[in-house]
């Protein structure tokens, strides 16, 4: 049972598609299913942007996000507050460009004023994009992309570029209102199926900067992918298999309802983090930044490994750790995707046992049921 933050589970009607034989990627029937797919992405994506397909992870998505439209040299803030919001500032230091970060502690939100102050202090309009996670998974952290993207806006020159591997599917990303320039994302997170494919959104305005960009880069060529998506096509061999379980997971998606998906990750997120608090387990992140993709939690007397472990052992449960200097003090607790009420009360459930084997004396036995029921029933 798969309560990780990815690869998240897999509907068995996406299992099932995925096990069709493949057809020819540059045949017609094929150009009638990416037509399909480009239609849904912009529709999940909520924008009328460019929406191209990659074979890659969200790392390569974010890649790509950033050296199709920067030059080495050029200046960026990358807003560091956990594993990923760090890991694109040194894919933006690979590639030549002067890196910038604003920090804040693992398990703090990024502060949109510390953005807005270097901003506004640039007058000579030197800084060229702005790079961010929204959903830090490392830390469980929402970051404020509204506030921020708002202080980006009030630049007028800079391109926003989002992680939103972990947020897209999950919490309301409305590209086109909020004007957002890239977007990346990953299958194997809010889509619903396994890893492989990723997604990039892209603005006018950040076309414009493509064309005086000078980062080298093929294969992640985003021209390329726009050309081939326009002709309902793909520049180089896709996953067709993996898109046969994209077709199916979309149109799932679109049955449920966008309005439906975020409030079933709002509600996961509310029963999860109240069952913790029953249980007398200190969350990571505060509730005011709370990620609707993952809930981590920081034991205080029980190590966090050992519960990892158990959990898997007793329950066939999966929860993910903690990365880096969080490793044995975190555990992550995944409610992202194809995840209903009964998977927080069963993983909830495992866990109240669990922490009752391991000897953790402040477990009230049922409290965490309990307080997710409560959730569930409102």
């Amino acid at each position: 049972m798969l309560m990780i933050p990815g690869p998240t589970p897999v509907p068995e009607k996406v299992l099932l598609a995925m096990a069709k034989h493949p057809i020819g990627h540059r045949s017609g029937d094929f150009s009638k299913i990416i037509a399909e797919l480009t239609a849904n992405l912009k529709w999940l994506h909520q924008t009328q942007n460019d929406v191209l397909m990659l074979t890659a992870s969200g790392t390569g998505a974010m890649e790509a996000g950033i050296i199709n439209f920067l030059s080495p040299g050029d200046r960026v803030l990358v807003g560091n507050n956990g594993k990923f919001g760090e890991r694109w500032g040194k894919v933006s230091k690979a590639f030549g460009l002067v890196v910038e970060e604003i920090t804040a502690e693992w398990g703090k939100a990024l502060d949109p004023e510390e953005f807005r102050a270097k901003l506004t202090a640039d007058t000579e309009k030197t800084i060229k994009a702005v790079i961010l996670t929204h959903s830090e998974t490392s830390t469980g952290v929402l970051n404020d992309l509204a506030a921020i993207n708002q202080a980006v806006k009030e630049h007028g020159e800079a391109l926003i570029i989002v992680d939103a591997v972990t947020s897209l599917g999950a919490v309301s990303i409305p590209i086109d209102e909020l004007g957002l320039d890239v977007v990346g994302s990953g299958s194997q997170k809010g889509y619903m199926i396994p890893p492989g494919l990723a997604f990039v959104s892209v603005s006018a305005k950040a076309w414009k900067a493509y064309e005086s960009a000078k980062c080298p880069r093929f294969y992640l060529d985003l021209k390329k992918y726009k050309k081939a998506t326009d002709e309902d096509s793909s520049p180089f061999t896709p996953p067709i298999n993996l898109m046969y379980g994209l077709q199916a997971a979309l149109q799932m998606m679109q049955a449920e309802g966008l309005e439906n998906i975020f409030a079933r990750h709002q509600r996961h997120t509310e029963a999860t983090r109240a069952a913790m608090k029953a249980l007398g387990l200190p969350l990571f992140a505060p509730d005011n930044a709370a990620s609707p993709a993952i809930t981590a939690v920081a034991p205080l007397t029980v190590d966090a490994e050992q519960i990892r472990s158990t959990m898997r052992k007793k329950f066939d449960v999966a929860l993910a750790g903690g990365q880096d200097h969080l490793k044995g003090k975190i555990f992550r607790i995944g409610h992202l995707g194809f995840v209903c009420d009964r998977d927080i009360l069963s993983c909830v459930g495992a866990l109240e046992s669990t922490l009752q084997s391991l000897g953790y004396s402040d477990v009230q036995p049922g409290a965490g049921i309990a307080a997710a029921a409560k959730v569930f029933a409102n």
